[in-house]
């Protein structure tokens, strides 16, 4: 049986993502929101709203006894974590345990095993995965031990954060001198971010692809795969682009991948929905981690898949066995971009503000997932994205077409994006081939940026004209007026 009430532990576009499968489900939706979103729209489209009185992530996103108080004050049975925030805490997960609250990812058990990143390398190397040889250290920092694992290792090597995610905290090293500056950074970063100043210390590949598999686990040992993404393209080891197929695998190396994911599923006892993620070079496979959630990428495999991964882990966490028993076939080609509120001309700065001017692509093919609205204040005190526009294609060609067109399409107006990036991306010769790897926007940004350059001088005029669409708030672009009053939406207080 489905829930009645679910609980939505998130905010921004995946807290849309999220109502919209309770919706379609038959379950009512009921949203939480700080004081900073409170001209937000996530919260408006669901069901019911509760305000969590406060400001920044700390004191509300991230308040376990509220928001459990709150799921259980509003009649709850079930929590959904999103991504980031809660979603990978394994307190939170047995706090909703303990209340009788259903949350919807891992179990504690489970939770506990992977979100230790270290740890959870050391199950798959007693399983027969591929790992990269490291050192994990907790508590007080034994700089002997680590001199000695330096002393003996190729570089370069990375310094990560061992809870956590999102490339926060990692750091790429090249020579002993710069170990301690890397292990400070790491511990300071998991201690203010993610709670735990553990770190560990690998082999760090030099020309990688990072591809990720997408799986679904039951309650009765079910797994199966639904095909890789290739997250590779990177900037300071954060995603930026995802696609699916990965252009660099055949199928033989496809079913070997899917074949490791499935493997390190079941010896964490993993459930419900969750991301298998590699590093690819020179024909092998080294497994990376575990993340025990939705993915931001999701709408890629739900493309090539028709799976509403949502809906699935739902499903599964009200007790519904999987009812495939092998991995599903992708169809065509999708790939993801996302676009942030950052100046790509100017070494990505954070750019938050108002949403002057909106209009987002369509077509056949074509799908955008925001929080966002014209007249919307993207704030500073959250992550920087703005959307994800996805395409699917029958192939990568035209998949890649089709973003193309997209992209030109799509017009934000008010505050500095990285669709510019993105435009440039699929003119550029290797990522239209399929060549690239973690590496690329390293090596490809002198060029990316005289792409950038040339399609604003010789696009102006276009751009102008869209701009010129947005002087007043009566013309047919704009999805929601800039000075709406939402107010009148029913809100718990």
């Amino acid at each position: 049986m489905l829930f009645k009430k679910i609980l939505i532990a998130n905010r921004g576009e995946i807290a849309v993502r999220i109502i919209r499968a309770c919706y379609e489900s038959g379950i009512k939706s009921l949203a939480i929101y700080s004081d900073d979103d409170k001209k937000s729209i996530f919260y408006r489209l669901a069901d019911e709203a509760v305000h969590l009185k406060g400001t920044g992530a700390a004191d509300t996103y991230l308040n376990i006894p509220r928001v459990i108080e709150i799921a259980k004050e509003t009649g709850c049975d079930a929590i959904h974590p999103g991504y980031g925030f809660l979603s990978e805490n394994s307190d939170f997960v047995s706090a909703c345990e303990s209340e009788g609250l259903k949350f919807i990812g891992p179990s504690s058990a489970t939770m506990k095993k992977v979100s230790d990143k270290a740890h959870v390398k050391k199950i798959m190397e007693t399983v027969g995965i591929p790992v990269l040889p490291s050192i994990a250290i907790e508590g007080e920092v034994d700089f002997d031990r680590i001199r000695t694992f330096v002393s003996q290792a190729d570089f370069p090597l990375i310094v990560k954060p061992s809870f956590g995610g999102g490339g926060k905290g990692m750091k790429v090293i090249y020579s002993e001198t710069e170990v301690d500056d890397a292990v400070r950074f790491a511990q300071n970063i998991g201690r203010s971010a993610f709670g735990n100043n553990a770190f560990y210390i690998e082999k760090c590949l030099r020309n990688p692809r990072h591809i990720e598999v997408q799986i679904l686990a039951d309650n009765y040992g079910g797994i199966v795969d639904l095909g890789e993404r290739d997250c590779s393209i990177q900037r300071n080891h954060q995603k930026i682009l995802e696609e699916s197929p990965s252009p660099a695998l055949n199928k033989e190396s496809r079913n070997k991948i899917a074949e490791l994911a499935r493997k390190a599923a079941a010896a964490v006892d993993y459930e419900n929905a969750g991301t298998v993620e590699f590093l690819y070079e020179n024909g092998q496979f080294y497994f990376i981690e575990i993340n025990a959630r939705i993915q931001v990428e999701h709408p890629v495999t739900e493309l090539t898949t028709g799976i509403d991964l949502i809906k699935g882990q739902i499903r599964i966490a009200s007790g519904e066995r999987i009812k495939m028993k092998k991995g599903v076939s992708p169809r065509g080609a999708a790939i993801e971009c996302r676009i942030n509120a950052e100046d790509p001309f100017n070494n990505f700065s954070p750019c938050p503000g108002q949403i002057k001017g909106y209009r987002s692509p369509g077509g056949i093919g074509v799908r955008v997932d925001s929080g966002v609205f014209m007249g919307f204040m993207i704030p500073p005190q959250y992550d920087s994205l703005v959307s994800k526009l996805s395409v699917w294609g029958r192939n990568r060609g035209e998949a890649v077409s089709r973003m193309r067109r997209a992209l030109n399409e799509y017009v934000i107006i008010g505050i500095k994006t990285t669709l510019p990036l993105h435009r440039a991306i699929f003119r550029e010769a290797s990522f239209k081939k399929g060549d690239y790897d973690t590496s690329y926007i390293e090596k490809k940004l002198e060029i990316l940026n005289g792409i950038m350059q040339q399609i604003r001088e010789t696009e102006k005029s276009h751009d102008e004209l869209l701009a010129s669409l947005f002087q007043n708030n009566n013309h047919p672009l704009a999805i929601c007026d800039a000075n709406i009053e939402l107010e009148d939406f029913m809100v718990f207080k």
